[in-house]
């Protein structure tokens, strides 16, 4: 189940393949980690995307972390 607070993360399997964006806009979460992890900052990145808002980066990189603990089990039928 995704955290409660997660509510600017959206999928839509016609943008972006379905990917995780931000408010359903063409910004992957991986996009925003990706430059994060680049070294650009919050602010950086505002100035490239100026449609977004400080609350998405951080909420995109929260997802990210989330996902990263996230452990995935099989499904065994018996």
């Amino acid at each position: 189940m995704y955290p409660v607070h997660l509510s600017r993360i959206t999928f839509d399997p016609a943008v972006m393949g379905g990917k995780p964006c931000i408010r359903g806009l063409r910004v992957t979460v991986g996009t925003i980690v990706g430059l994060i992890a680049a070294g650009h900052s919050p602010e950086d990145i505002l100035k490239a995307y100026p449609y977004l808002e400080l609350e998405d980066i951080y909420e995109a990189l929260a997802y990210a972390a989330w996902r990263a603990e996230e452990v995935e089990l099989p499904l065994i039928v018996r």
